[in-house]
């Protein structure tokens, strides 16, 4: 199977150059680990300490920050090179203070595994959540190199644990320690012979309790807001636009409502803008009149939304409704409200965990949403109760940092 595996490697390179020439988005990936040798070189000389951060995508380095940031400080003098293989990390987080270079990681072929480690020649590896790499495992085994995976999660249907991944198996063995969010998968790897492995947690707790401590003020949703209850939506889909806006439309309520799209491309806020029947202005907009006059922001630009929970009084998070995955639910529940999502939310542990504790709710149609925010905009007891049992969760189960720094200072 490790030979099919190679080889189709080299079939995915060659259709994503394909691809490429009609997709923006990955073109930009293709066109970038063309040149990730050439920025090593320039960077790092041979007798240069260095460590390697890698994660898939922007969710995965938000998820590994807190601890990025803590083995930084404890190897200050050495180069990090930070990772990405998705454009949408890489292009969002290329001036990261946290590494000397940041690079797409060229895709895992034999070759460029070998010339990688040899360029690279961390002293410590860092991957993040499923980022597993067989040839870059192995290359890294070869060199004794000290290798974590962090706030992984592990299900008995994934390829390590069926006939044909006995091979995937071996490269997740040659991990010095894994660190897993649950129980459950320490359970799972040991049942297939893994034992370097511990329950630390999911570092996203430890990273949206920071978001306490900085200054989440934002003037123009501040206007916005006006003092009002107010609804956050953030990182939304159509199809859970759509249930939303037929509730603005007919809410009667003096609720001050904030959209985050995830898609903030212009034919997309513009339909969006067009379906809402409400006074309704973008984030980006130049307005003569007061924003408190408005029920309705878009906000149509990134880097705002961890902020902007902060003024939620009750929250939706997208990604549910339809199949593209649910977004982080956590940055919204660690401001103590409530949140509804979608349906599609089992391969999420902390969102089942909040459904569970009643924080967080489900909804699988407008009907259903139209009737969980009438009852928490105008039930303030309500409201409150459910929503504190969100931070309650936050704060029981932060402390995923310490437990791996813990490790990495033995």
């Amino acid at each position: 199977m490790r030979n099919a595996y190679n080889i189709l490697t080299y079939i995915v390179d060659f259709h994503l150059r394909l691809i490429a020439l009609f997709n923006r988005k990955i073109s930009l990936g293709v066109q970038g680990r063309k040149h990730s040798f050439k920025i090593i070189k320039e960077h790092i000389k041979v007798d240069d300490p260095t460590l390697w951060f890698h994660c898939a995508s922007l969710g995965e380095y938000e998820q590994g920050l807190p601890v990025f940031e803590k083995v930084k400080a404890l190897y200050p003098d050495h180069k990090v090179v930070l990772s990405f293989f998705s454009p949408s990390g890489y292009e969002h987080k290329k001036d990261s203070s946290i590494g000397d270079l940041v690079i797409y990681l060229p895709l895992d072929t034999k070759s460029n595994a070998r010339r990688f480690v040899e360029l690279v020649h961390p002293e410590l590896v860092l991957f993040v959540k499923y980022e597993i790499w067989p040839n870059y495992l192995f290359e890294l085994q070869k060199t004794k190199t000290r290798t974590l995976l962090i706030s992984a999660l592990f299900r008995p249907s994934q390829t390590y644990f069926k006939s044909s991944g006995k091979w995937m198996l071996n490269a997740l063995k040659t991990f010095e320690w894994i660190f897993v969010q649950n129980d459950s998968s320490v359970q799972l790897l040991n049942d297939y012979g893994v034992s370097d492995v511990s329950r630390s947690g999911d570092t996203r707790f430890d990273r949206v309790t920071n978001q306490l401590n900085q200054d989440n003020k934002i003037a123009t949703i501040e206007d916005f807001v006006d003092g009002k209850l107010c609804f956050v939506a953030g990182s939304t889909w159509p199809e859970g636009e759509i249930p939303l806006v037929d509730f603005i439309n007919k809410d009667e309520s003096d609720t001050k409502y904030i959209i985050a799209p995830h898609n903030i491309k212009e034919a997309r806020i513009s339909k969006l803008l067009k379906s809402i029947q409400r006074p309704v202005t973008r984030y980006t907009a130049d307005e003569d009149k007061s924003l408190s006059d408005y029920k309705v922001l878009v906000l149509d630009t990134i880097g705002l939304l961890s902020k902007a929970y902060s003024y939620a009084d009750i929250a939706y998070v997208g990604g549910a409704m339809g199949t593209t995955g649910l977004h982080n639910t956590l940055e919204a529940a660690i401001f103590g409200v409530p949140i509804l999502i979608g349906p599609n939310h089992k391969r999420f542990p902390e969102a089942m965990d909040m459904i569970n504790s009643g924080g967080m709710f489900v909804v699988k149609d407008p009907g259903e949403m139209s009737e969980i925010l009438r009852k928490l905009i105008s039930d303030k007891n309500y409201r409150e109760s459910t929503g504190s049992r969100n931070e309650d969760y936050i704060k029981k189960n932060r402390g995923a940092v310490v437990r791996i720094m813990d490790y990495l200072r033995k």
